[in-house]
């Protein structure tokens, strides 16, 4: 990143708030805003945000709280107002339709609306005489999604965006079907079950399906879902099938349980090619945010200049982080000055073992950079540089699992390597194929992988896979994700053997000599783990099943590691 702080704008202004100004959308529907603006005559150029959360609490007097911390609450995410405002920028927080101040009604999550509404905002700020029509997205999390939703509208105003912590880009593998097992991350970040809560402002929001479906179809499809066993053990999601005013967002989501075009349509990732001003990609590797991040990237192939710093660890609330490397960024695209912003490297990448790597593209490709290295699932839980014939058996390992109503006891399997002889950097991400059968008709396969030899393993990634979701897509891959169809159950006949190929999240991290490398196998997540928000909480299956893993000669089952041959 450039280090030319000196010539960014200093801080010379104080400010203005003003509060619930009303802004007419296309439809007549009125949306409130807050405006911060400097103390000062003439025009300023612009920076807009907006999302669910509202926009009362985004200018908040608290010190930043890490996540996890007992007073966390993570939809203050607007960024540091008065930063920028103080240094020569008005700034714009706004509450989408339903949401807040705003009139109107929301109608679930990712509709038209968020890009439609956006836009009319940065449309009427150019209109106004404190802004001088030169206007910049900012925010993180759910304030970045919507940063990329409204730049696929073009508005002509909106002349960069830097979107960061993103997710959601195909809503339903990397939003709430992970590997098209349910993730309930949502209904616990809006139930404030777990450390990273956020406090939606619903005013008048609906559920999307409320919208799309007969009244008869609805009921039909609600009645499906609630004598679904999977969903029958936990309460609170019957609760909200049967209220689905609870929460509309995850009532829809409990009635999509498979992609398609319902997802699809909300997908902001399959609309990248539209961004055509330059972006400024950011987050981190931790939870599901890394190989978001990786997509985002590589999908924006028409912006005029992009670039992605991707750093260790989910950033404190309220969002203050990285205001100097984007008050470089703003007062390059929105200022014209020439301060460095654009050179360096395309792509910062934060290891988790600390290290920087400076690359031209994530993952890294460039030949020779990039290679893989394979190790062979053994017997008695070795991770093997290579196939030992002399230890080809056929008899399977296995685990039991008992759906968490009857045991809080989880099964598992691990794989562990000999102490490493020399440091192994990955860079990408690592895929495990492996041969299992099953005595039902469907699992929830999840996959972590550990630097082993330290007094507890040390978690790297993970990921997950519905086995009745295996089919894969090959010629749909990318050089960053593989491609399953999760669109049509197959589910596996009980007893017979079948190939799995999950791809955990990507990761950059250098295993040190002297350390192992784990692969662990199950099927459920870490019950009662609270410190991690997406790790307890994908939907677990309600039968007791059988899991056996085959590692012979005719099922070699393999971990396929992306290694780092050298940096730049």
């Amino acid at each position: 990143m450039s280090k030319t702080a000196a010539v960014s704008s200093q801080s010379q202004y104080k400010m203005i708030i003003e509060k619930d100004v009303m802004v007419t959308a296309r439809d007549g529907v009125k949306l409130a805003v807050d405006v911060y603006r400097p103390d000062a005559p003439g025009a300023f150029p612009g920076l807009f945000t907006i999302s669910v959360y509202g926009k009362d609490c985004q200018h908040y007097p608290t010190p930043q709280q890490e996540f996890g911390g007992s007073i966390f609450e993570a939809s203050i995410e607007a960024g540091d107002i008065e930063y920028f405002v103080t240094r020569g920028y008005c700034y714009v927080v706004g509450d989408y339709r339903g949401i807040g101040s705003s009139e109107g009604e929301m109608p679930g999550m990712f509709s038209k609306y968020e890009g439609e509404d956006g836009y009319d905002i940065i449309e009427w700020m150019a209109r106004q005489p404190w802004c001088n029509g030169q206007i910049g997205g900012t925010g993180t999390c759910y304030f970045g999604f919507t940063q990329l939703i409204i730049a696929e509208q073009q508005p002509p105003h909106l002349k960069c965006i830097a979107p960061f912590e993103l997710n959601y880009d195909d809503f339903y593998e990397r939003g709430f079907y992970t590997g098209g097992v349910h993730h309930l991350v949502w209904y616990c970040l809006t139930s404030g079950t777990n450390p990273c809560r956020v406090g939606l402002a619903c005013k008048n929001v609906v559920p999307a399906m409320s919208k799309e479906l007969s009244p008869e179809e609805l009921k039909e499809r609600v009645e499906e879902a609630c004598h679904n066993p999977d969903l029958l053990q936990y309460p609170y999601l019957y609760q909200v099938l049967r209220y689905p005013y609870k929460n509309p967002f995850v009532f829809d989501q409990l009635l999509n349980p498979l992609d398609g075009e319902w997802w699809q349509k909300r997908s902001y990732g399959n609309y990248l090619d539209q961004v055509i001003i330059p972006t400024f990609v950011g987050g981190p590797f931790h939870g599901p945010f890394g190989v978001c991040q990786t997509s985002v990237y590589n999908k924006l192939t028409n912006t005029p200049f992009k670039k992605m710093h991707l750093f260790k660890d989910m950033d404190p609330r309220p969002w203050f982080s990285h205001r100097e490397e984007l008050l470089e960024w703003y007062d390059y695209w929105l200022k014209g000055m020439e301060n460095g912003a654009l050179d360096g490297p395309a792509c910062i990448v934060e290891t988790g073992s600390g290290d920087v790597l400076e690359l031209d593209n994530w993952p890294p490709r460039e030949e020779g950079l990039v290679g893989t290295r394979t190790f062979y699932l053994g017997q008695k839980g070795k991770l093997l540089p290579q196939f030992r014939h002399d230890l080809n058996v056929d008899e399977p390992d296995s685990f039991l699992q008992r759906p968490f109503y009857v045991s809080e006891e989880r099964g598992k399997l691990v794989y562990r390597s000999a102490p490493l002889m020399e440091d192994v950097q990955l860079a990408g991400a690592p895929i495990l194929n492996f041969y299992a059968s099953l005595d039902q008709k469907d699992t929830t396969w999840r996959v972590d992988l550990f630097e082993g030899g330290h007094q507890s393993p040390w978690p790297i990634t993970k990921s997950w896979l519905r086995a009745a979701l295996r089919k894969r897509i090959p010629e749909e891959d990318t050089p960053w994700q593989i491609k399953h169809d999760y669109t049509v159950c197959d589910y596996p006949e009980p007893g017979e053997i079948y190939e799995y190929e999950i791809q955990l999240r990507p990761t950059a991290h250098c295993f040190k000599a002297g350390t192992s490398i784990e692969i662990e196998i199950s099927c459920v997540d870490i019950p009662l783990d609270e410190t991690s928000y997406d790790e307890m909480w994908h939907l677990c299956k309600a039968q007791t099943c059988l899991h056996k893993i085959y590692r012979n000669e005719k099922y070699q089952s393999t971990l396929t590691l992306p290694i780092l041959n050298k940096a730049k």
